[in-house]
Formats: C-alpha cells, structure tokens, sequence
C-alpha cells in the first residue's frame, strides 16, 4: 500500500511537470505567433501612414499644376505626365505599383518646381508659394513616413528570417517585405529644384 502512495504521488508529480511545461510551450508559441501578427501590422500601419501623405500630396498637384499652367502654357507634355502619374497612382492593385507611380510623380514633381526658374512673375506669385510650401511640408512627411515603414520592414523581415520566427510566420501567414527604396535615378541625380 505504501509504495501505491508514492507511484501516486510520483505520478501526479510528473503529470505537473508535464502539464508545466505545455503550458510553457502554448504560452512560447502564442508569443511567437503574436509577435509575427503585430510585426506585420506594424509595417501595414506604417504603409498606411505613407499613403496618408501620399494622398495629400495628390491632392496639392492639381492646385499646383493649375497655378502654373497659366504660366507654362508650353509644357503640356508635362501636366499629362503628372496627371498620367497620379492616375497610375490611384489604380494601382499593389504596394509595388503604388511606390512605382509615387516614384514618377516626384520626377514630374521636380520639373514641374524647376519651371519658377524660367517665368520669374510665377516665382512671386502667392498661390505658387503657398503651394511649395504645402509641397515642401508633405515631402518632410512623406520622408517620415517611409523612414518609419523601411523600420517596420527591417523588424518583419529580420523575424521572418530568425530561427524561430520563420516558423511562427509561417504560422500566421506573415511574409517579408519590401523596403520603399529611392529610384536609381535618384541615387544618382541630385534634384535640381529651388524654392
């Protein structure tokens, strides 16, 4: 009878342990699996902050292009490619074809600011001014913007290659991602803009 009370006790014992360490383990992998799920939104909330500034720079060309249209009558080809742009902009079906149309648009932008050069009376213009100034302030956000989506890409993407963290991305149907990159054009070519 006395050794029934401690194969019991031994048993219940190691039936504790046991259960210990499946808890251990579910609580690790809901961690993990948590962890990839907040990563990825992380990086989708990030993308959504650049499209926000994104967005309001869209809505600044028109009132941009308007002001200088009256100005640069001659530069149609330009006005179709900004409105081209911002067209390929609103239907894009991706991230990728989103950053490639932003891309575009920036170049077009550049020129667009360049044109106060040749008509001086458009440079002393007030709703011009007005709208570099908008421009000028979207652009620092935009910049903040994709500073802050290339970090939540950096963290998702180092998850997705550690040990662990492919696994639980996996999981959670989690995937790397792209970093917002600058044109080659832009590495290259210093812009040649001046407000």
């Amino acid at each position: 009878m006395r050794n029934i009370g401690k194969i019991w006790i031994a048993l219940i014992a190691v039936l504790i342990v046991v259960l210990l360490l499946g808890l251990g383990a579910f609580r690790w992998y809901i961690g993990g699996y948590n962890k990839a799920v907040n990563l990825d939104q992380g990086v989708e909330k990030a993308w959504a902050d650049i499209d926000a500034a994104l967005q309001r720079r869209l809505d600044l060309v028109p009132n941009l292009v308007n002001t200088v249209k009256g100005y640069a009558t001659h530069e149609k080809e330009l006005f179709e490619n900004i409105a081209n742009a911002r067209t390929k902009y609103f239907n894009a079906g991706s991230r990728e074809g989103k950053i490639e149309a932003t891309n575009e648009l920036t170049g077009f932008l550049s020129r667009l600011l360049m044109l106060q050069e040749s008509y001086p009376e458009l440079k002393a213009n007030e709703n011009f001014r007005d709208l570099q100034v908008a421009l000028e302030g979207t652009e620092n956000r935009i910049n903040v913007a994709r500073t802050r989506y290339n970090e939540a890409a950096r963290l998702l993407n180092s998850y997705t290659k550690q040990f662990f963290g492919s696994f639980f991305c996996r999981k959670a149907g989690v995937g790397p991602v792209d970093y917002f990159e600058a044109t080659e054009q832009a590495k290259t070519e210093a812009p040649k803009v001046e407000f």
